[in-house]
This record gives C-alpha cells, sequence and structure tokens, in this order.
C-alpha cells in the first residue's frame, strides 16, 4: 500500500539565497540577530563613536580639571595636607624597623611606640646639633660684615659698580639690619636646646602640626599589620590579591630603602666636612656637617646652597679669602665624587629617577610647601613612580593617536576613499 508523502521540512541552508539589492549589504548586529544593512551599521558605528569621544572628553577635561586645582588646594590646606603627608612618609620609611621589631615578639602598640621614640630622639639629636649652634655662630654676622666685605674687595675690584652696590647695602644692613637683628637676638637671647624647647617657644599651630603628625606616624604603624592583611584579604581573586600585595611592599622596599641609603650617605658626607672643617680650626664643624647631611636631601639645589653657606661662614672666620673658600671648594668636590660614583654604585639602577622628574617635583612640592616640600619631594616621587608602574602607566599619546579621535578620524578617510563594491 503506498503511504502519502508528508510534508517536506526545509530548513534555510536549503534555501536560495536572497537577493540583496543596490549597494545595502547585511550586516550582522541588528536586534534580535536580524541583519543590519550597510547604511543602519554606519549609523550604528557613527554613534559609537560620538558616543566615545564624549567620554574621552569630558574624562580629559576631569582630569585637567583635577590636576589644576589640586596644587592650589594642596597649598591652601598646607596646615592639614604637610604634616599629614610628612607623616605618612615617615612611617612608610620606619615600617622596616616595625616589622624587625615584631619579628622578635615585641607588640605592635609597643613597636610603634619605639619606632617613633626612636624618630624624636634623632630629630632632637639633629636639632641640638644644627640649630642651637646656628643660632649662635650667625648672631656674629653684622659684627663680620666689615670682615668679609674686605676678604672679597679684591674680587670686586674688577667690578666697580658692583662693589658700589656691595658697599651700598653694606652700610645700610651695618645702619638698620644690624640694630634689628641685634634687637631680635637680645629677644631670643637663649637659642632652643632640644625639641621640646622649639615647640614651646613657636606658634600653638607649629605645635599642633608635630603633636598630629606624630600621632598619625603612631597610628599608621600599629595598624600597619592589620591594615595591609585587610587590604589583601579584601581582593576578589587570587591575582588581585598577589598584585595588591606586591604593590604594598614595593612602595615600603623603594621608599625605606632610598631614604634609608640616602641617610646613610649623607650623614657619612656631613661627618667628612665636619672633619675637614674642624681640621682648619672653624667653629661648629658638628654645625656644618649637619647642615651639609640636611641640605643633600634636595638634589642639585641642596648643595649649592649648603656650599654657599659654607663660603659664607668661612669669609666670617678666615681673613684670606682662598682660605676661606676651601671649605666650599671641598663640599663641592665630595659632593661630585658622592653624587657620580658613590651613590649610583649602592643605590643601583632600581631606584634610577629621571633628572628631569626630580626637577619637576622639586619645583612642584617647593612652591605648594616651600623647604618642607623640597625635603618630600624625592621620597613622593619614589612612591608615585612604583604605584604607576605596578598599576601600568597610561599611555596618553597612544590614546589620542592610536585609539582617539585622530585615529578614528583617519580610519574614516580611508573608508571613503575606498572604492566601492560593484
Amino acid at each position: 500500500m503506498e503511504q502519502t508523502p508528508g510534508p517536506i521540512e526545509r530548513s534555510d541552508d536549503d534555501l536560495p539565497p536572497r537577493p540583496v539589492s543596490g549597494d545595502v549589504q547585511a550586516v550582522p548586529g541588528g536586534g534580535l540577530g536580524l541583519a543590519l544593512s550597510g547604511e543602519a551599521a554606519v549609523a550604528m558605528d557613527e554613534d559609537t563613536r560620538r558616543r566615545d569621544r564624549l567620554l574621552a572628553a569630558l574624562t580629559l577635561i576631569a582630569g585637567l580639571g583635577l590636576a589644576l586645582a589640586l596644587p592650589f588646594a594642596l597649598k591652601a590646606g598646607a596646615e592639614f595636607f604637610l604634616p599629614v603627608t610628612a607623616a605618612l612618609v615617615i612611617a612608610v620609611a620606619l615600617v622596616p624597623v616595625l616589622e624587625w621589631l615584631e619579628r622578635h615578639r615585641m607588640p605592635a602598640g609597643l613597636a610603634s611606640l619605639t619606632c617613633v621614640l626612636l624618630f624624636l630622639a634623632a630629630a632632637n639629636i639633629a636639632l641640638a646639633a644644627i640649630i642651637v649652634p646656628a643660632v649662635q655662630f650667625f648672631r656674629m654676622l653684622p659684627e663680620r660684615i666689615g670682615q668679609i666685605q674686605m676678604n672679597i674687595a679684591p674680587l670686586l675690584d674688577l667690578y666697580s659698580s658692583l662693589n658700589k652696590y656691595v658697599d651700598d647695602t653694606a652700610m645700610k644692613l651695618a645702619a638698620g639690619g644690624a640694630q634689628k637683628m641685634a634687637r631680635v637676638a637680645e629677644a631670643t637671647s637663649v637659642p632652643p636646646r632640644s625639641l621640646v624647647e622649639l615647640v614651646a617657644s613657636t606658634a600653638p599651630t607649629v605645635f599642633i602640626q608635630i603633636f598630629f603628625g606624630t600621632l598619625v606616624v603612631f597610628f599608621f604603624l600599629s595598624g600597619w599589620t592589620r591594615l595591609r592583611r585587610r587590604t589583601i584579604t579584601s581582593r576578589s581573586s587570587f591575582d588581585g590579591a598577589m598584585a595588591t600585595a606586591r604593590v604594598i611592599q614595593d612602595v615600603v622596599d623603594d621608599t625605606s630603602s632610598y631614604l634609608g641609603t640616602i641617610t646613610v650617605i649623607n650623614l657619612s658626607l656631613g661627618l667628612f666636612v665636619a672633619f675637614a672643617v674642624w681640621l682648619m680650626g672653624m667653629p661648629y664643624p658638628l654645625m656644618w656637617g649637619g647642615i651639609v647631611a640636611l641640605l643633600n636631601y634636595v638634589p642639585y639645589f641642596g648643595p649649592i646652597v649648603a656650599a654657599l653657606l659654607l663660603a659664607l661662614g668661612g669669609l666670617m672666620v678666615f681673613t684670606d679669602i682662598w682660605v676661606a673658600l676651601i671649605p666650599a671648594f671641598i663640599l663641592i668636590g665630595a659632593h661630585l665624587i658622592e653624587a657620580n660614583a658613590i651613590t649610583p654604585f649602592i643605590v643601583g639602577h632600581r631606584l634610577t629617577i629621571n633628572p628631569i622628574m626630580i626637577l619637576i617635583s622639586l619645583s612642584f612640592w617647593g612652591w605648594v610647601w616651600g623647604t618642607p616640600g623640597a625635603l618630600l619631594a624625592v621620597p613622593l616621587l619614589i612612591i608615585v613612580q612604583t604605584v604607576i608602574g605596578a598599576a601600568g602607566q597610561p599611555d596618553i599619546a597612544g590614546f589620542l593617536f592610536e585609539h582617539g579621535t585622530l585615529d578614528q578620524q583617519r580610519r574614516r578617510d580611508e573608508r571613503a576613499s575606498r572604492p566601492s563594491s560593484p
């Protein structure tokens, strides 16, 4: 018995291709899986580009606005931002000492207090070695102006106009400035001999800033272990936790290694200069060594200022100009050896910083916070450079010229110049 064949089911593959008329081409990506025509695809691509350009423009404007407003905010709020930043840098530098104490079974609170006391003791020693003798030494400046002018007279004879200007300035300083400095010296006849006396003799704002910075250092160190553990364990993935731990450790290692190494180098340089000026018979050799060590934290500009101060001190002590300039020449020679041979050999290439970035950082933080900002410029640059290096440096040029509007315009021009298929 013959069976009647049922309806034949055909798939889309069995159907003949449907012709597309004109220049309209089927492009996948439409709604519900339907194909878009070429014109619709071009319009959708144009809308996407406009949205990307708008988001990129808003991001750049917001970034530029933040970059322009941040320095003025830091400068206006220096009473808050400066002690906080300095305390954080000091605390990060003290983390290796804290971890060493904790590894020797010392509680976190006691270890943090020990680190703070060690830092305050070092600051007190530096104050007693530098500030106290410096105040006493430079009080003699009004009395030694005549001797200084006599020492440099052979050089000034070559420039008569400059000599006249110095004479007028010296007379004005001897007439009015000396009396003013004498009144100041009488008002402050006893210089501060310790950090406590310095705080007590300064404005209440300075005392509050020092006390606030000390508390920030203590609480940061006391909660460092818990903070690091919480930051790492709060990551949602193992790779994220490892990356976070690596960044934290790199920041601590780079900052503490730089500050520790530079401190040892600066102290050695200061002791060498102090020994040299002691052999020459200059008073307060430890003061000069401390000034050299402190100013050497500021790259480029610090040694120049220290050399000028040594030249001024030599002119106040010695009667021969060439003998008076020997301490400055000793410092310049020692600094050249230290900066070009010793420091690169000890620090190595791991903490090598671009000199242009150092100058930019010095000028920026010096403008924002003055001398304290210049002292913090390089440690802050190391911290920022370490974080950016771990997070990935933003490729602004690639964004503008490869993935930005210029590259999109180039692709549109190429598409427009491409001959259309028949």
